[in-house]
């Protein structure tokens, strides 16, 4: 019997099964030892036993019905094969961690640490020590807070002093939160009946009464804790045969108490109308293509939506709804909670684990239809699946940063295809390629040119900052706020808070500075582990590495010369936060970034005081610049427009002109209108100049000629190979190696361009040295064959040295 393990490893493991067990199908969960731990696995099909003496055996058939459906098991196959990713990694990344718990290794410290020992081996042993110094820690959990990458080395090192204890707890199973629940299984209706029954038991005729008041049903919690009633007094009812107590499954969803917004059922556009209508004929067709429904901001993309899902669950289909961001989650669920009741259910990675389970199950029995949220909910067990609708389809964070390195918007058009559903990419900024899909036709382009009541786009203007540097400088002007709010911007702030109307404010960088340089000899303070400066953060004073998370207290002198000459460079929305309070002293500001949004409902909190009319100025990062629909906001600001345009990254530009796009597009969504202010040193360029003119295509034209020559996607296909390691030699080394093997292999292979090796544009990242090199080719089936013989015959060697494999990237820093 095959296995699939979540283990980077490229291919399944086959078990034996004990005799008179039933053969598991394809997708059941199994218990297998995996060396000295054990671990849960996926059946997948048959194995082979060829060359192995003798084969060890599945431990526990976990699922009566497979947890995988054939459907989503069939997808895992199909990623495992694109991404080129191991197939236990694949199909774990589809269900709920639960489902898939490992074996847990502990360790506690068991007598002195030799007095030889290495740096490394006494920071591991002062964590053991902390706190209840006999207590047990989990190696992971150590791994993750000392950050000093694998420490394995170190545990065997203890180990073999004697001085370290050393447990495995086996994996567990999922649970399921229930409640005691006192039920009525019996009517009194009688009274004379009644006295018979309970006589001189008056607080059993009371409990009784209350139970009857409750519909037949309490908690039995309730009943003790609120009614005051004893638990023997339950006992006496039990005993009489008027009630049970039983336990009750909870179902942990976090949503519940949050109010739907009701359905607003305007009449629709003549836009609408006929994106349905293309949407229907794919739907109705034996192989739908996936529809692109380019949408001006406001034009009404989630009515069009809202209508595609009624229309299938009327027809007792499901459907998935995939949005971007987390933030944007608990509108979108209020507004389509609104239509479709509790038919709704929430996945994304910011639930507890309890509380994605408890909705995966409802979704896996059928009791709920539509499941909405975010990446991951793409792989949600929805029966008869109908329809795939992701939102904001060019949006980066539909790509996975870790194996499998999947793309969600591209998988959501897979598995709509093999389920024979519509897939349905919706955009005010397609993706380029989305667009080139549908100039090719593999793609039905549906467009929404206009806004929803006629409303017109609003008017976006540019703020030249190199002029206004020169008029602050002629004026003498040192002020603060003139280098992040200039005059014009003020200005159209002010007039808004006069006009009790609501501002965006985007800056794009968090933080307060960008770095800390000495005035004296020019250092800049940099992350220990990475090769990016430290950001300071005034609120905490703390600089902090917004990659690998490591911080320290703010410097107060040059760690290389000593002078106390420090500049605090660069600007971060703390700082434009410090900068617009002062700047309006009456006004209240909210900041939005992640910074201020740790907390699990911080999103929900922030712009429900925004619809609320409790916020005057909104300021933050790029999670307000999308999907959000707040009638009273007429001005949207950006504080700086070039922040990011000229990374050394092929989609530099298309972020920045889809970011631009759509935060102007959260201004005049009501009657009141809006103005959108754009501050920039680059005005002439070409992004700039397209959000000018809300200009999607002129700017998908020249974008797309500028992708000619070098080629980059969407006109070739592309895989990102970083190859890492703490030792920069080696990391070095081995990209040699790995491209000196490429280049061996591409002599008698396919047409696969190869470009590098050479140092990552952040070279160091989590202590890890970065070397990278990119495979190009025409054709999907050409790249896909070499990234899979790649990541199968490459071996580095040599110490702590890893190969990612990141296939179609959306970024290549």
């Amino acid at each position: 019997m095959a296995v699939a393990l979540p283990v980077p490893i490229h291919g399944t493991f086959t078990y034996a099964l004990s005799a008179g067990t039933p053969w598991p199908a394809p997708g059941t969960r199994v218990r297998v030892p995996f060396g000295r731990h054990e671990r849960i696995g996926w059946v997948t099909g048959p194995g082979s036993d060829e060359g192995v003496s003798r084969l060890r055996s599945v431990l526990d058939v976990l699922d009566e019905t497979p947890s995988v459906s054939p459907d989503v098991l069939e997808l895992c196959r199909w990623m495992a094969r694109y991404y080129a990713a191991p197939p236990g990694l694949a199909i774990a990344a589809t269900q709920p961690a639960v489902l898939s718990d490992v074996s847990r290794d502990y360790v506690g410290l068991a007598g002195a640490v030799p007095s030889d020992a290495s740096p490394r081996l006494r920071r591991l042993a002062a964590a053991l020590t902390e706190g209840d110094g006999d207590a047990l820690h989990r190696v992971s959990t150590l791994r993750k807070r000392l950050d000093m990458g694998s420490i394995w080395p170190e545990i065997r090192a203890l180990k073999e002093a004697g001085v370290l204890r050393h447990e495995v707890v086996p994996p567990r199973e999922p649970s399921v939160k229930t409640h005691r629940v006192v039920r009525a299984i019996r009517e009194l209706p009688d009274l004379v009946e009644r006295d018979e029954i309970f006589g001189r038991a008056h607080r059993q005729r009371e409990a009784w009464a209350a139970l009857e008041d409750g519909g037949g049903r309490l908690e039995l919690a309730h009943m003790l804790d609120v009614g005051g009633f004893s638990r023997s007094v339950v006992s006496g009812l039990e005993e009489k045969g008027l009630v049970e107590v039983v336990d009750e499954e909870v179902v942990r969803d976090p949503f519940a108490s949050i109010d739907p917004v009701p359905p607003v059922r305007h009449a629709l556009t003549d836009d609408q109308v006929r994106a349905l209508e293309v949407v229907a004929r794919e739907a109705a067709s034996e192989r739908p293509r996936p529809v692109l429904l380019h949408g001006i901001t406001g034009s009404g993309k989630t009515r069009v939506y809202i209508e595609v899902l009624r229309t299938l669950l009327e027809a007792g289909k499901g459907a998935i709804v995939l949005v971007p961001e987390i933030s944007l989650t608990p509108q979108t669920v209020t507004r389509f909670r609104g239509w479709f009741g509790d038919r709704v259910a929430v996945l994304h990675s910011a639930l507890s684990d309890g509380e994605r389970y408890d909705a995966w199950r409802q979704l896996r029995r059928g009791e709920k239809t539509v499941a909405v949220g975010a990446r991951s909910a793409l792989f949600a067990p929805v029966a008869d699946l109908g329809a795939i609708v992701v939102d904001e389809e060019h949006d980066g964070s539909y790509k996975q940063s870790d194996a499998p390195r999947y793309h969600a918007r591209d998988l959501a058009v897979v598995r709509a295809g093999l389920a024979g559903a519509v897939c349905v990419l919706g955009s005010a900024t397609p993706s380029l390629e989305s667009w080139a899909n549908a100039e090719k036709g593999k793609f039905v382009r549906v467009s929404l040119p206009r806004r929803v009541a006629g409303r017109p786009l609003p008017p976006v203007h540019l703020v030249d900052l190199r002029q206004e540097r020169k008029t602050a400088a002629g004026a003498g002007s040192s002020s603060e706020a003139g280098l992040v709010l200039t005059p014009r911007l003020v200005t159209a702030v002010e007039t808004r808070l006069q006009r009790r109307e609501q501002s965006i404010l985007l800056l794009n960088r968090r933080g307060y500075a960008s770095f800390v340089q000495c005035r004296e000899c020019g250092d800049v303070r940099e992350c220990p582990n990475c090769s990016i400066s430290l950001t300071y953060h005034r609120r905490t004073g703390r600089v902090v590495c917004h990659h690998c998370r490591f911080e320290d207290a703010a410097p107060t002198r040059c760690r290389r010369c000593g002078s106390g000459d420090l500049s605090f460079r660069g600007l971060g929305t703390e700082q434009v936060e410090r900068v617009v309070v002062e700047t309006f002293p009456g006004a209240r500001v909210a900041r939005m970034d992640v910074d201020t949004t740790s907390g699990k409902w911080s999103h929900h909190e922030i712009l429900g005081r925004v619809e609320r009319g409790e916020v005057d100025i909104l300021l933050g990062t790029q999670m307000i610049a999308k999907g959000l629909d707040f009638p009273r906001v007429t001005l949207v600001g950006v504080v700086n427009a070039d922040v990011g345009i000229h990374l050394p990254d092929f989609r530099a530009s298309e972020r920045t002109f889809q970011l631009l796009s759509q935060v102007a597009g959260r201004a005049g969504r009501g009657t009141l209108g809006g103005e959108v202010l754009i501050q920039t040193s680059l005005p002439e360029h070409y992004v700039l100049q397209s959000a000018v003119d809300h200009d999607f295509t002129g700017f998908a034209r020249r974008e797309l000629e500028e992708r000619l020559n070098p080629p980059y996607p969407p006109h070739v296909r592309l895989a990102n190979v970083v190859i890492s390691s703490p030792d920069g030699d080696a990391a070095a080394d081995q990209a040699e190696a790995a491209v000196a093997w490429l280049r061996r292999a591409l002599r008698r292979g396919p047409a696969v361009t190869l470009v590098g090796p050479a140092p990552a544009p952040i070279e160091r990242l989590h202590g890890r040295w970065r070397w990278h090199f990119l495979l190009r080719a025409a054709r999907a089936a050409d790249l896909g064959r070499v990234c899979r013989g790649f990541v199968k015959g490459f071996q580095p060697r040599g110490g702590d040295v890893r190969v990612a494999l990141d296939r179609d990237p959306v970024a290549l820093l």
